[in-house]
């Protein structure tokens, strides 16, 4: 399951992981981060050891969502030593995702 982050966490948990992460950015009352929540769920078990997984929840965290631009959800952020390695934009299916991470889990 994914770990939730916050504008207090994020900078600990994200920018400074050894491994990549990939940040969940989304909000309750969005259908497509709801849609894909749970393929972002199954990516954090299945790839634990090479792949950190967060979400963050934009309504409650403005501070990074605005820091990072974000203005469209479900926004998937890859972040390798601090800095965005990957975005990917909008709901996509588990395979479709796994391809886009293959470089990071592969």
């Amino acid at each position: 399951m994914a770990q939730e982050v916050t504008d207090a966490t994020f900078k600990e948990e994200v920018l400074s992981s050894d491994l990549p992460v990939l940040v969940d950015f989304w909000a309750p009352w969005c259908g497509p981060c709801r849609m894909v929540g749970p393929i972002v769920d199954e990516i954090a078990q299945e790839q634990a050891d090479k792949l950190k997984v967060v979400k963050l929840n934009t309504d409650d965290n403005l501070e990074t969502a605005s820091a990072y631009g974000i203005t469209s959800i479900p926004a998937l952020y890859v972040f390798k030593g601090g800095e965005v390695a990957k975005t990917i934009i909008g709901a996509r299916p588990k395979p479709a995702l796994e391809q886009e991470l293959a470089e990071f889990i592969g």
